[in-house]
């Protein structure tokens, strides 16, 4: 049984179709994995979502919907959301001060890795999902192995 952690623009996927959504939605439907995301990814999503309506690629009565679908999920226990405590904060600043200047590493992100970072710690971690390039760079440089959900 494998386990995933999800980023946000990974998990978006899910909840409204693009490239990536059908490699998303099959990890999700696999049997018996554990899918991980961390309590940043729940705003994330929100932050998603509205500006798929900003952009115009969501109309704005179809917000309120994805939202609940994706809250309901959370809340049923479909994820294992992870907390962003003062020691994931720690290795954020790590992570930045590794990453940032070569990577491009960015602030949420790196919160993400070291949320995923704290589950390996303590279990281990088949997968970090994620279709951003330099997150899927750096979480490879930490050890992770990386899905690219865009990627056949």
């Amino acid at each position: 049984m494998a386990s995933y952690f999800l980023d946000s623009s990974a998990l978006a996927k899910h909840y409204h179709p693009e490239v990536g959504t059908p490699r998303v939605d099959a990890i999700l439907a696999e049997a018996g994995a554990t899918h991980f995301i961390s309590r940043l990814c729940v705003t994330e999503v929100h932050s998603v979502f509205a500006k798929k309506v900003r952009e115009g690629v969501l109309p704005a009565n179809s917000l309120a919907g994805l939202l609940q679908r994706f809250l309901a999920d959370v809340a049923q226990g479909k994820y294992l959301v992870v907390a962003i405590s003062a020691l994931q904060f720690n290795d954020a600043d790590r992570l930045l001060s590794v990453y940032g200047p070569s990577a491009n590493l960015r602030t949420l992100d790196a919160l993400q890795l070291a949320a995923a970072a704290a589950v390996q710690a303590v279990q281990p971690l088949d997968h970090f999902v994620t279709p951003d390039k330099r997150l899927q760079f750096v979480a490879a440089a930490e050890g992770h192995s990386v899905i690219d959900p865009e990627q056949p």
